[in-house]
């Protein structure tokens, strides 16, 4: 191990550790035969469907990206058939966005991929390989729960 710094990593294992998730996450990213959708656009799928119906707005603040930006996304989706725009029962004059049914099914579809994906991968390694693997969740979890 390297000079360990204020963050607990020196900028080698940070490197390496930015790296192995970045190759980890195209992998995932490839599994899918339905490549056409971008990181965007699947993204903003999983946010709808975890907080949807929503407003326009409010999915920007969640993807944390500019409005003009979410709302070129949402078109396109809109588009694809995979989200539909509904009256906001609370404001007449707003929408909010929600999936489609055709939407739910890409989603399912996208995430069946991925996990027989990590199935086949995680069936190669050693039990002792399995447990590190499982102990180290709870950590990643709390890096991608953060904030900052």
């Amino acid at each position: 191990m390297g000079q360990q710094h204020e963050g607990g990593l020196d900028p080698a294992e940070v490197a390496r550790l930015r790296l192995v998730i970045a190759r980890l996450n195209r992998h995932l990213m490839q599994a899918s035969d339905r490549q056409e959708f971008t990181f965007a656009q699947q993204s903003a799928l999983a946010r709808i469907e975890e907080h949807g119906p929503v407003r326009l707005g409010e999915l920007a603040a969640l993807e944390r990206v500019a409005a003009p930006s979410l709302t070129r996304t949402v078109a396109s989706l809109v588009e694809a058939r995979l989200v539909n725009r509904v009256p906001d029962p609370n404001d007449g004059r707003s929408a909010l966005v929600e999936l489609s049914p055709e939407g739910v099914d890409l989603l399912a579809h996208i995430r069946r991929r991925r996990s027989e994906l990590l199935a086949r991968r995680t069936a190669e390694l050693t039990d002792g390989e399995r447990r590190t693997l499982m102990a180290a969740l709870p950590v990643l979890e709390r890096l991608v729960s953060s904030d900052s």
